[in-house]
């Protein structure tokens, strides 16, 4: 059974960085494709994407984070990051890592993934 968990998250002022990590068990990223992507759920509104990587390496950011996140991974260790620089008040959400087997088209929607982490919280203040 495949199970995420995210570390990495905390507090920062605007304009700081903070790095995201989620860990993969039960998968092999070495050996399977999979999908991979970061969302994200801002005080009293829905789940959000924030960005995705493919198997193959490339990528995807929703506009308000392009330039500022950037998405990797690193297969021997099954495990997803997200660099986040230049943060603003408006990122504070909680973040959770998601996961599905496969080369995904679409890698921002959110019912294209089927394997959750529980989440870590990240707040920046102004």
């Amino acid at each position: 059974q495949v199970r995420l968990a995210e570390s990495g998250g905390g507090s920062a002022q605007a304009g700081g960085s903070l790095r995201l990590s989620c860990a993969g068990f039960g998968l092999t990223l070495t050996r399977t494709a999979y999908s991979m992507a970061w969302f994200r759920q801002p005080p009293g509104e829905g789940r959000e994407p924030v960005a995705g990587i493919r198997a193959d390496g490339t990528t995807d950011y929703v506009d308000s984070v392009k330039g500022r996140f950037t998405i990797s991974k690193d297969n021997a260790k099954n495990t997803l990051y997200l660099q986040m620089n230049s943060l603003k008040p408006e990122d504070t959400a909680m973040y959770y890592c998601a996961a599905r087997e496969g080369q995904l088209g679409r890698l921002l929607r959110l019912a294209n993934y089927d394997t959750w982490g529980r989440g870590t919280q990240v707040t920046v203040s102004a």
